[in-house]
């Protein structure tokens, strides 16, 4: 690449990154929800609040938490010499919506708006690493209609290094969701009666403290969702119908808002491949109400992919 072509992509990426700045937020709202898109973290969910009302239901302690895309591929590495996190160490390739472990923040590349959609396209960060961009773009788009915002997420991967090595089978979050820890009252369904209305579970809730988040693999999530919410059940719920598998639990205490230290944590996990090369894409979906009401919507959404997919 010559000079002249590397400075104007700089010069590009420079201006967009001022132009983010300026417009820190973008936001979608309706009758019953208002969400924001953090343009100085990737266009990560960093708001999602009932409309009229202040209170975040997204955890934001760190760049770690949101509610964003994050994936892995290849070995674990102890990359401590090149600045690797020694808590995060050794760590497989692991691009980031919002930031990385240091706290340096995503670059945004490109965002639009419109009545119904946001979109918006970043390069990750490295988790691990300090300040490294991961050779790789995420872009999201989101559409809101009532109480449910759906999402579409894409990792185009476009590596050039030959450190981590290809074709590992790794667990991907699609996607990673921090919901507050004052939403603490676990649901799903275990049963083998899904989308019929059986009674529900409330697992206990595992926390991060005792070793690791909870895990529910072996397809145990047989309506491919989970939620927290409060004593009156009321909260958010992810619905990921491309997996039975999920991670969900608690790091600190119940009873935290959006910057406190504790969160609630549910994230539906399907392993995949991801190469040097790789694309991949997946539709996921939020759902912020009464524990019922949700289901009933994710059994309405269950039949209407049924039906998308007969077409």
């Amino acid at each position: 690449m010559n000079t002249r072509v590397s400075y104007l992509i700089a010069l590009i990426v420079h201006i967009l990154a001022c132009s983010a700045s300026a417009q820190s937020f973008l936001e979608l709202r309706n009758d019953s929800l208002h969400v924001k898109f953090d343009l100085t973290r990737g266009g990560a969910i960093a708001y999602l609040s009932v409309d009229g009302e202040e209170r975040n239901l997204v955890n934001i302690h760190d760049e770690g938490r949101y509610i964003q895309q994050s994936y892995y591929a290849g070995k674990k590495l102890d990359r401590t010499a090149d600045g690797q996190r020694p808590r995060w160490s050794p760590w497989t390739w692991n691009p980031i919506q919002v930031g990385d472990s240091y706290l340096n923040r995503a670059e945004i590349l490109d965002y639009k708006v419109d009545d119904s959609t946001v979109y918006t396209k970043c390069t990750p960060m490295l988790w691990d690493m300090k300040n490294e961009l991961a050779e790789a773009t995420m872009e999201q788009w989101t559409t809101l209609s009532g109480n449910v915002i759906k999402v579409r997420n894409r990792l185009t991967c476009m590596r050039t290094d030959n450190l981590y090595g290809e074709g590992m089978n790794r667990a991907q979050e699609i996607p990673a969701v921090y919901p507050i820890s004052a939403l603490s009252e676990l649901y799903t369904y275990f049963g083998d009666a899904p989308f019929t209305g059986a009674s529900l579970n409330k697992p206990e809730v595992i926390h991060l403290e005792d070793g690791f988040w909870g895990r529910y693999n072996k397809e145990k999530i047989t309506e491919s969702w989970m939620a927290f919410v409060d004593e009156n059940k009321w909260g958010m719920a992810v619905y990921q119908p491309i997996t039975k598998n999920f991670l969900a639990g608690m790091a600190g205490k119940p009873g935290g808002e959006a910057d406190d230290s504790s969160t609630s944590y549910i994230a539906p996990i399907k392993k995949e491949k991801l190469f040097k090369d790789s694309e991949y894409e997946y539709v996921y979906y939020l759902l912020i109400g009464d524990l019922h009401q949700m289901r009933t919507q994710i059994y309405e959404i269950h039949e209407q992919l049924i039906e998308n997919q007969k077409k």
